[in-house]
């Protein structure tokens, strides 16, 4: 039996918990993830003296993060991409909106983002309107609404309705 690994929270972690928090997670998980992305330490006791040590920095590094996040977010305001794609009869795609082509369609609105911080709740295989998340902060995020069309033609008639 594997036995899970103590580490302590650089900063936000969603569904996980608050910078400083001591959790108990899968090893791959914080192998492959928290610890490379610089987003926990192991919970060593050294470790647990040098966070302490280094709390009020961190947390005004992330309080000045986020504020740059929420005025990045509000400069957003509510964004609206038309993505045209082929689709069958049924209103199927051939294939998939992907996190790149969100990533594209925003750059044609001079909207510059990581493919990694967009957030596609739901696979888009369908023409209409759909919404995805881009997380600009791990407490900051904005919705976006995707009208996938066939034309735009019919992207003018689906934002209306």
């Amino acid at each position: 039996m594997k036995v899970p690994m103590k580490v302590i929270l650089l900063e936000r972690v969603e569904k996980l918990g608050q910078m400083g928090q001591l959790v108990s997670v899968k090893t791959g998980y914080a192998r492959n993830f928290l610890l490379p992305k610089k987003k926990a330490l192991r919970a060593t006791k050294s470790n647990i003296e040098i966070f302490e040590k280094q709390k009020a920095h961190l947390e005004a590094q992330n309080l000045k993060r986020r504020d740059e996040a929420q005025h990045a977010a509000k400069a957003m305001g509510d964004i609206m991409i038309t993505l045209i794609r082929a689709a069958s009869e049924t209103k199927q795609l051939y294939g998939s909106i992907r996190a790149k082509d969100i990533v594209d369609g925003l750059a044609l609105q001079n909207v510059s983002v990581a493919r990694t911080q967009i957030d596609i709740p739901v696979q888009i295989k369908m023409l209409g309107m759909h919404e995805a998340k881009i997380i600009l902060h791990p407490e900051v995020s904005v919705a976006i609404k995707i009208n996938v069309a066939q034309s735009e033609e019919e992207a003018a008639v689906q934002e209306q309705a």
